[in-house]
């Protein structure tokens, strides 16, 4: 299992320099990269808060493994986000007439991912869950601004 996330991690940390210069052929590809990005970030953050709830028993290499994920995943999706790209996707326009302020919440939700990765490694559940709501405050802060319901 170690191997398997250990791999997987490495694959998507080497392709993180070409994400940063990725450029889709349409605006459908960049809206799918994103929604996928966001997805797999959602089942892990899915996966952190069932041991922050207590409904699932807190096995340290997992939330670690989790949380890794997370914090990959938080550096993908910006530049899956050109102009237009609002069409067939719930991204409000406000990301394209505020994009200091998006990008802004890009950079937070990627700090705290990193203090949740941190937190994990520590083994202090009190402190995964800290950075946990942490970065669900920047999720929900970025979807109350820039994702209609």
């Amino acid at each position: 299992m170690k191997r398997i996330l250990a791999s997987i991690a490495l694959t998507t940390l080497a392709a993180v320099p070409f994400a940063a210069q990725a450029q889709f052929a349409k605006v459908e590809d960049a809206v799918k990269y994103r929604q996928s990005v966001f997805s797999v970030m959602g089942t892990h953050m899915g996966r952190v808060g069932a041991v922050v709830k207590g409904e699932r028993p807190y096995d340290k290499a997992a939330v670690e493994a989790d949380a890794a994920i997370i914090e990959t995943m938080s550096k993908l999706p910006w530049n899956a986000f050109p102009q237009g790209s609002e069409q067939n996707s719930k991204a409000k326009p406000e990301i394209w007439k505020e994009q200091d302020k998006f990008k802004a919440g890009a950079e937070k939700l990627q700090a705290e991912s990193a203090k949740l990765s941190a937190a994990a490694k520590s083994g202090d559940l009190n402190a995964i869950k800290a950075a946990f709501g942490a970065v669900g405050q920047s999720c929900k802060a970025c979807h109350d601004n820039y994702r209609n319901k």
